[in-house]
This record gives structure tokens, C-alpha cells and sequence, in this order.
């Protein structure tokens, strides 16, 4: 008999134990500084070189590329090891889930990632690390080296729309799954929010792991408020035997 497909839908609230902190919680980034917003807005990093200058001191500084995976993360790439077929979702940029041992190719990353620059001209894509480099170098604004064009985050901007062949891949897991389990996310950001409502749609057994209440705990078939370093250990634990 095969394994249930189980999905995976990760939020900020996962990486918060490897020294993340998130962006809209009660002591979220874009509350402590609503400025903060801008170096992540498309037209403003476009249009504004003191914009992209503070963006690069800002990523020269991100945590999230000197973080390490913490429980939860190891604990989906051992339910992923252990055989049951698994896919993750994430809204995260960091990478972590590569890190603690998923394999690239079961790792949706909606927003894109920090570990990689691409220009917004050529579209030329190389490592983050290379263009730090350059930053640390003097370059505090380096232009792409092969069309001279502005030099951008992996990720996906505020004003920028998500890839559709990633997004179309993740409304596919969630319609064939049989267990989705929605962790460290608010499921407010749409469309990633909205995958916990295709998943419960098409049968699947919706499971919310995550500090506050969300819109969808009306959906779920069980919520569990728990610290997500010890909650999602045992809960796939559970999902493996």
C-alpha cells in the first residue's frame, strides 16, 4: 500500500528558532521599521539608488544567510528520508529546508531565495555570496556584470508577481495530497494562503501548526498551538509510523 503524499506549507514562523525573526508579528521587521518595506518594493529598489544601497547593507547583514536549520527543519528532511513521499511549500527564503537535507527538487519556494542575485535586465542569475563579495569590495550598489543592469535578491519583491510555474506546481501538490500541514504561517499572504483551502477542497486532512489563530482554523481538522520546535517533531513523527 503506498504512503499518504503529504504537503507542507512553511512560514516565517519556522526559521524564528534558527534566529530569523519574522516580518509581521508582534515584533516583525516591517513593525519595527515600516521603512524596511521599501528595500523590498520592486518599483522603489528600481527607481531609488539609495534604496538599493541600503538593500545590499541589508543583505550583507541578513541572518538568514549565516542561520542554521533548527528541529523542525531536520524533522521534515527525516520524514522525507524516511520514505514517506513529502513536499514542502515555503513562503521562506533562506533556504533552510535544502540545508537540513530536502532535496532541491521537493522544495516549492514561492518567494524565491536569498542564496541567489538575478538582473532585472538580463535576468542573469549567480550566487548572493559573489555579490556580497563585491559589496565588501567597495561596490555598494554592483551593477550586473554582463548587461550593466541592477542587481536584485532571488526573491520576489512587493510589486512583483509570483513565478507561475512554481505556483502551478504547488496548486498541484495541494489538490493530490493526503495530509497538508500549514506551519508558522498566518495564511495571510495569498495565493500561498489560499493552497490550505485547495488542499482542504480536494479532501485533503488540513493541519495548523502555528502560534495564532489564522483565517482558515474553521477548515482545519486539527490546530495545534504548540512551540513549533517540539510540535512538528512529533507530529511527523506520528505521520511516519
Amino acid at each position: 500500500m503506498s504512503k499518504p503524499l503529504v504537503a507542507l506549507l512553511t512560514g516565517a514562523g519556522v526559521s524564528t528558532d534558527s534566529g530569523i525573526p519574522d516580518y509581521r508579528g508582534p515584533d516583525g521587521l516591517w513593525r519595527r521599521d515600516p521603512e524596511a518595506e521599501k528595500l523590498v518594493t520592486y518599483a522603489s529598489y528600481r527607481g531609488a539608488p539609495e534604496i538599493r544601497r541600503r538593500s545590499w547593507r541589508m543583505r550583507r547583514d541578513s541572518l538568514a544567510l549565516t542561520a542554521e536549520p533548527n528541529a523542525a527543519y531536520r524533522a521534515v528532511a527525516e520524514l522525507e528520508r524516511s520514505g514517506v513521499p513529502v513536499r514542502v511549500i515555503t513562503q521562506n527564503v533562506d533556504g533552510l529546508h535544502q540545508l537540513a537535507g530536502m532535496p532541491a527538487r521537493k522544495v516549492l519556494e514561492l518567494h524565491g531565495t536569498v542564496r541567489d542575485v538575478v538582473c532585472t535586465g538580463c535576468h542573469a542569475r549567480s550566487p548572493m555570496e559573489d555579490a556580497l563579495a563585491r559589496v565588501e569590495a567597495g561596490e555598494d550598489d554592483p551593477p550586473c556584470r554582463g548587461c550593466g543592469g541592477v542587481l536584485k535578491s532571488a526573491t520576489v519583491m512587493f510589486g512583483e508577481r509570483l513565478d507561475p510555474v512554481v505556483l502551478g506546481e504547488a496548486l498541484a501538490v495541494s489538490k493530490a495530497c493526503t495530509v497538508f500541514v500549514a506551519v508558522g504561517t498566518g495564511l495571510q499572504v495569498h495565493p500561498a494562503a489560499g493552497l490550505a483551502g485547495v488542499a482542504a477542497d480536494h479532501g485533503a486532512r488540513l493541519i495548523i501548526v502555528n502560534a495564532e489563530p489564522t483565517s482558515y482554523d474553521d477548515r482545519a481538522d486539527e490546530i495545534i498551538r504548540e512551540p513549533i520546535g517540539t510540535a512538528l517533531p512529533g507530529l511527523l513523527r506520528g505521520l511516519a509510523a
